[in-house]
């Protein structure tokens, strides 16, 4: 049953050290899946760590977690070859697509070399719901800030585009983030942005924004936009809480 609309979920959550795994997912994710509609089955969740190299132990602790959380995983890798024929048709199968951080540049050269690109959009508009956390956030914007480059912050500004904003990410915990976001937008490299703290994420139905949300109780989210040539207004969002 796939999502009543286009649908993604862009976080800094979802998932976090594990008590008996390395990884657990968290309520960001499990909210995804809620996203998705899926009742009376396991989930079916396709995991993305092409933003790690397609590391086989980051595969290995995710297929791990999944598995733990009652999901039913697979994966899509792009190394040494892809690992299905026909990513399309796999993640149409899908219910929800996550996706790990790590180098988005390097995400979206992947992609696109592989057109993992419009498979994922095709799945988007078919009703699959998009998530992840950090560099599997900010590759469904128009860009954002990142560290792909080394650890002095870049922007990225040829993120997939599927949403017309730029993301933040990490917001409250590295320190450049929110600085360079701002110059950014204010000097209109990106367009304006949506950013989340540590544990919060935004929902996009279509590309429209419909509220954001927290896996804990601080976790913040906000709205970056120009007002003019001099003055850059943040927002802060009203955060629902997903908290058990």
């Amino acid at each position: 049953m796939p999502a009543d609309a286009p649908t993604i979920l862009a976080t800094s959550g979802g998932i976090g050290p594990g008590r008996r795994t390395r990884l657990r997912f968290t309520a960001l994710t499990d909210y995804a899946v809620e996203l998705s509609g899926v009742t009376g089955r396991p989930p079916r969740v396709c995991m993305l760590a092409t933003a790690m190299g397609d590391d086989k132990a980051v595969l290995h602790y995710l297929t791990e977690a999944a598995q733990v959380r009652g999901f039913v995983p697979s994966h899509v890798a792009l190394f040494p070859m892809p690992t299905v024929d026909d990513v399309t048709a796999h993640l149409l199968e899908q219910d929800v697509v996550w996706v790990f951080g790590g180098s988005v540049a390097g995400l979206l050269a992947m992609w696109r070399l592989h057109g993992v690109d419009e498979a994922l959009r095709t799945a988007w508009q078919a009703g699959v719901v998009l998530t992840g956390i950090s560099a599997g956030s900010i590759c469904w914007h128009a860009g954002g800030t990142t560290d792909s480059f080394g650890p002095q912050l870049r922007p990225i500004t040829n993120g997939l585009g599927f949403l017309p904003y730029a993301n933040g990410v990490h917001y409250d915990s590295e320190d450049q983030r929110r600085p360079l976001l701002h110059e950014l937008v204010g000097t209109a490299v990106l367009p304006s942005a949506f950013a989340t703290d540590d544990g919060a994420g935004v929902v996009y139905r279509g590309t429209q924004f419909v509220e954001a949300v927290a896996e804990n109780d601080t976790a913040g989210a906000y709205f970056v936009e120009r007002r003019d040539a001099a003055a850059v207004a943040e927002t802060a969002l009203d955060v629902r809480r997903l908290l058990h």
